[in-house]
C-alpha cells in the first residue's frame, strides 16, 4: 500500500544546499543565509497538513520518499517513517539523516540531506524557480522506477 502527497514551494537566492544531515522546506517567505539546509520556502503546506493516509504509513514504520522536482530534473530522497513521528509542524518539513525526531520531521535514516541534492536543482533553486516535492510513503520498499509510476498515475 502507498499513498502521495504534494508541496509545492519556491527557491530563493539564499538556497546554499549545504547541510550534512538535514534537509528542509519552509512556508517561511524568505531565506537568510544561516538556512543551508532550506531548499524551498513559501510552501503551501506544513508537515502537518499531508493527508492523513501518508502520515498514517510513515507512523506505521513505512518507506518515506521525497521526490524533488524542479523543471525537468528529479531527484529522490529516500528515509524510514516511525512511530515516534508527531507529523504536526504547520511550517516545516524537514528530512534527516539521523533519528533525532522532531514535529517537523518527515523521515528519519535518509539517504541524502541537503548538500546531496542535484546541484543543477540546487542551482535552479538559487535563480528561483519553482520546487515540487511529492511525498510518498509505502509500507513496502519501493523501485525508484515504481516511484515515478506512482507519480504519473491518477
Amino acid at each position: 500500500m502507498w499513498a502521495k502527497d504534494r508541496i509545492r514551494a519556491k527557491g530563493h537566492p539564499n538556497v546554499k544546499a549545504s547541510h550534512r544531515t538535514t534537509l528542509e522546506i519552509t512556508r517561511d517567505n524568505y531565506l537568510t543565509p544561516r538556512g543551508d539546509c532550506i531548499i524551498g520556502i513559501d510552501a503551501d503546506k506544513g508537515l502537518g497538513d499531508l493527508n492523513e493516509s501518508v502520515k498514517a504509513i510513515i507512523r506505521g514504520g513505512g518507506y518515506v520518499y521525497l521526490v524533488l522536482r524542479v523543471e525537468d530534473l528529479v531527484d529522490i530522497v529516500t528515509g524510514r517513517g516511525f512511530p515516534g513521528l508527531e507529523l504536526s509542524d504547520p511550517n516545516r518539513l524537514i528530512v534527516r539523516k539521523s533519528e533525532y525526531i522532531s514535529p517537523s520531521t518527515l523521515m528519519i535514516k535518509s539517504d541524502k540531506s541537503a548538500r546531496d541534492i542535484n546541484r543543477e536543482i540546487v542551482r535552479k533553486l538559487k535563480e528561483g524557480s519553482e520546487l515540487t516535492a511529492y511525498v510518498i510513503a509505502s509500507d513496502e520498499p519501493l523501485k525508484h522506477e515504481e516511484i515515478l509510476r506512482i507519480l504519473v498515475d491518477p
